[in-house]
């Protein structure tokens, strides 16, 4: 099994960034509602079936006058102000603040020593592999686990396992590494995120 890597990472520019917490929350909330599907949808009256007939004539009845059973007063009628599917949640957030914003979460995990830092290489395609090296590093709780380039063994050997997930570093953001306690990271994986987000 592979031996935890005790030496320590400093990178220039991508552990030592001062925090600003209010880009971070700007940053999080547009990519929160960028992942937002958008699927809750309510029927307004022109699209539930039935009404055509008036319930009753205008005058003389004694009762409110009424045009149709699809009013949204009545029951099994049309929603007023519901959810729609035609919403768009899309919020846009220039790449810069973006890139800020990950950089400054990595620093502040490096900072409360929640960033550690292993080859992650396993010989076999076994959920006990990874347990192994969760067990080496002592740590509990929700681990992000951050891959240099795609490796579908480790993905495969690791998707069983309860609040872990794993991620490449290109497609590392600022949300993915708050939503997890712990981020256990290739060495490979830093070098390519000072290629690809230190342009």
């Amino acid at each position: 099994m592979p031996e935890v890597k005790t030496k320590t990472i400093k990178k220039k520019g991508i552990f030592d960034i001062e925090i600003n917490s209010d880009l971070i929350h700007q940053v999080v909330v547009s990519q929160s509602s960028n992942r937002r599907q958008g699927n809750a949808h309510t029927k307004d009256r022109s699209e539930k079936r039935g009404g055509g007939v008036k319930p009753w004539r205008q005058k003389g009845t004694g009762r409110a006058r009424h045009g149709s059973k699809r009013s949204p007063i009545w029951a099994g009628g049309g929603v007023t102000f519901g959810p729609r599917k035609e919403k768009n949640y899309k919020k846009k957030i220039p790449l810069q603040m973006k890139r800020k914003a990950l950089l400054m979460v990595l620093s502040e995990k490096k900072r409360e020593k929640t960033l550690l830092f292993h080859d992650l290489k396993i010989k076999e395609v076994k959920t006990k592999a990874i347990k192994d090296i969760i067990d080496k590093l002592n740590i509990t709780g929700s681990i992000l686990f951050v891959l240099g380039q795609n490796d579908k063994d480790f993905v495969l050997a690791q998707r069983n396992i309860p609040k872990t997930n794993t991620i490449t570093a290109k497609d590392l953001n600022a949300f993915d590494l708050l939503q997890h306690k712990y981020v256990v990271m290739q060495e490979v994986a830093v070098k390519a995120i000072e290629d690809i987000f230190l342009k």
